[in-house]
């Protein structure tokens, strides 16, 4: 058995580390494509300063998100797991077009379902590194030795899959009970969320205290 809370799932940190960390992923991109001549409007100078102002403010929070996820236990929520994947899979791809129900709603033990832990570990194990990786051996190429031109490539490539994840999350952003009810849950961190009597094992509460 199992019925639906309205509950407070989303904690004051955790809400300003995607509201902050989104702003400053919009202004990198906005600010690359102008370094890369893809947009105008911009002074090519000021758009390289502003680049590297929220290169930096987002490693500082990257640094910060990583140091909170690891003490309060939130990282257990990206832990993978193949079960439910393809019914979900199959939900975004067809079934929420026929109105079939969504076969993983978020619970108080797993906030995320299948599909969402792969690609927000695949964002943080895989994107988000390369992204900084390469940014730093972008501004350090002469100390490194390394080609620039590779190096350069490299670090376009990560952008535009940062893009093209910025994209697909907008997407699913849309995809709840309402259009903007993700919206509305990681502004104010209240969802309706599925409380299980049983208790089933699983990740740390995601009730938030603040």
């Amino acid at each position: 058995m199992a019925d639906r809370q309205y509950l407070k799932i989303f904690s004051r940190f955790e809400r300003f580390w995607h509201w902050a960390q989104a702003a400053l992923v919009l202004a990198l991109l906005f600010t690359g494509a102008r370094l890369h001549g893809l947009i105008g409007g911009v002074d090519w100078s000021a758009a390289f300063a502003l680049h590297l102002v929220a290169a930096g403010l987002i490693i500082v929070l990257w640094v910060f998100a990583i140091f909170w996820h690891l003490t309060t236990g939130a990282w257990q929520h990206y832990i993978p797991t193949l079960r439910n994947l393809i019914p979900v899979i199959g939900y975004y791809a067809y079934g929420i077009f026929r109105g079939a129900a969504h076969p993983a709603k978020p619970t108080l033990h797993r906030k995320h379902n299948p599909l969402q832990r792969l690609s927000y570990l695949f964002l943080k194990l895989v994107i988000n590194p390369a992204i900084w990786a390469t940014g730093v051996l972008y501004l350090t190429i002469n100390l490194t030795g390394l080609d620039l031109q590779t190096v350069a490539w490299l670090h376009v490539i990560s952008a535009y899959a940062m893009a093209i994840f910025v994209v697909i999350h907008v997407y699913m952003a849309t995809t709840g009970d309402t259009p903007t009810a993700y919206l509305k849950a990681m502004t104010t961190g209240y969802e309706w969320v599925i409380v299980e009597e049983d208790k089933a094992k699983g990740p740390m509460t995601t009730r938030a205290k603040h």
